[in-house]
């Protein structure tokens, strides 16, 4: 019983210690490459269109707080700042 309880603490360590070098030497990463190609270009191709698609948009909203920030600023009639911003937002909308 007590031979039986040391061969399993030894299977163990040698499980850890390779699972440790496994984990080491990014084989898991290995074997992704070297995996089934039509999987990788459709999951890389879906990655693609995704982060497009973000950033699409987060640009749009990001643009649009921009000019209805700018907006409120024209409303506050500030004599040089106002004048500048005003032609900037008509000309955004003219290209809308």
């Amino acid at each position: 019983m007590r031979l039986q309880g040391k061969k399993v603490n030894v299977l163990n360590h040698s499980i850890e210690r390779l699972n440790y070098i496994l984990q080491k030497g990014n084989y898991e990463e290995w074997a992704y490459l070297f995996g089934n190609k039509k999987e990788i270009i459709k999951r890389n191709f879906l990655a693609g269109i995704s982060r497009g698609v973000g950033i699409g948009i987060g640009i749009s909203v990001i643009t649009a707080m921009i000019i209805i920030l700018l907006q409120k600023i024209v409303t506050l009639n500030i004599p040089v700042i106002g004048e500048y911003i005003a032609d900037i937002v008509e000309i955004v909308e003219k290209n809308r």
